[in-house]
């Protein structure tokens, strides 16, 4: 089969969104499909992404006056031979940033005022040169399936724009496109948009069943919607992590980002009464209170900056424990706890409420839940700190891959593989 993929975020873009299609492309290759790519050129590099085959092919595109300067921006400062002068970690080698620079100010401050006029936000200015090249690449490609990698919801108007040429449609929402945080000029124009999708598509591809629910709630029920989860890498991964963690204590591990609802604050409580556990976290970006913990406690908070997906793949698969904060909404599941899934280490679950993440890490017997109180954590911490000096921190566990294969991304491609199949051969809608 021909696969045109019309993703914003893609390679070298670090996103989950940009991994996850990075991935799943990756697959449908490997299975002899062709598949085209349809992007932004983002500016520079970012190493230690998934590997692409040579045979996928990549059409990448002029994103928009704000995001095309930063990304000629990026090529330029990428150009230049490294500060002697950067701000290094030495353990790792990764710049420590932080919680906001005055150029990430300014970056954003430029974005946010475009975003004010474009919808969905300021990744929206894509559209013109997109629809243009996509237009190009239909005539010249001819596929048999377009894939919209949502977000941004430009991606969805160019499916739409697609499926008017009679071109067969697969939607990926990873989220509705009338969130919680869409601004509010944007309501109607997003519920449009999102309306059409599920009416027009010849398929649905969701995350996660909550998503589906919440679709089918607001528009109808219809045939043809799919859960396919984020997933993770399963091949064996070389070299060195250049963390070293010590055997002789609680080394947890957390990696990703901070948003505004991922509060670590009982978790660094809970660590300061227990000196031989550490926490490593992997973040571009951490909150001012996560900074002066790790200034007052520098043997049991190591920040380690931005490291390069492998990388982090590489330090999952060696702590002692994964520490997964909840999203905001239940029924979402963090994209890292599907790698977390694949590591074969324990995780540690936090969450305020019961969520989809808690069922699959305690029905997998993945590791443990908590409420995220202090003395949950500190309860925990006894435990955990108890188990590891007897040699005993897996104890009744199941961390081998065979209850998680389903998650990895050759099986994810499969069920892609299978969806496709399914499209080519049923009317079109």
């Amino acid at each position: 089969m021909r696969f045109l993929l019309i993703a914003y975020e893609f390679p070298p873009s670090p996103s989950p969104q940009s991994l996850r299609w990075a991935y799943l492309a990756r697959e449908l290759v490997n299975r002899g499909h062709q598949v085209k790519v349809l992007t932004i050129h983002l500016g520079g590099e970012t190493p230690g992404l998934p590997e692409m085959p040579p045979a996928l092919e990549t059409h990448r595109t002029f994103a928009g006056p704000v995001r095309g300067l930063l990304a000629h921006l990026r090529d330029r400062r990428q150009s230049r031979p490294p500060s002697a002068s950067a701000d290094i970690d030495s353990t790792t080698g990764a710049p420590l940033r932080p919680p906001r620079s005055w150029k990430q100010s300014l970056s954003e401050a430029a974005q946010n005022l475009a975003a004010r006029f474009v919808f969905p936000d300021v990744r929206g200015e894509w559209f013109p040169w997109a629809r243009r090249a996509l237009a190009r690449c239909l005539e010249e490609f001819r596929p048999d399936i377009v894939i919209s990698s949502h977000e941004p919801a430009t991606s969805l108007e160019l499916g739409l724009i697609a499926k008017a040429k009679g071109y067969r449609w697969i939607a990926d929402l990873g989220d509705p496109v009338l969130a919680p945080y869409t601004p509010s000029r944007w309501h109607v124009r997003a519920l449009q948009v999102e309306r059409d999708t599920c009416r027009k598509a010849d398929h649905l591809i969701v995350t996660h069943s909550g998503a589906a629910a919440l679709l089918t709630d607001r528009h109808g029920p219809r045939a043809g919607i799919s859960v396919i989860s984020q997933g993770y890498a399963p091949e064996p991964l070389s070299g060195p992590t250049d963390v070293p963690f010590d055997s002789q204590r609680l080394e947890l591990l957390y990696t990703g980002s901070f948003y505004h609802f991922r509060k670590p604050d009982d978790l660094v409580a809970a660590i300061a009464a227990h000196p031989t556990a550490r926490l490593n976290i992997a973040s571009v970006t951490v909150p001012e209170s996560l900074l002066r913990a790790a200034e007052q406690m520098p043997n049991q908070i190591r920040l380690l900056g931005f490291l390069p997906h492998r990388r982090i793949l590489q330090l999952q698969r060696s702590a002692d424990v994964l520490i997964n904060i909840a999203n905001e909404d239940p029924a979402q599941v963090p994209g890292k706890l599907y790698e977390y899934l694949g590591s074969g280490r324990p995780i540690l679950h936090v969450s305020r409420q019961r969520d989809t993440s808690a069922e699959l890490v305690a029905s997998l017997r993945r590791g443990w839940t908590s409420d995220g109180s202090l003395s949950s954590l500190q309860h925990w911490f006894d435990q955990a700190s108890d188990l590891k000096a007897r040699g005993r921190l897996e104890q009744g566990l199941e961390l081998g891959p065979g209850p998680v294969e389903r998650y990895s991304w050759p099986a994810l491609g499969i069920r892609l593989e299978e969806i496709a199949r399914q499209v080519l051969q049923a009317p079109a809608r």
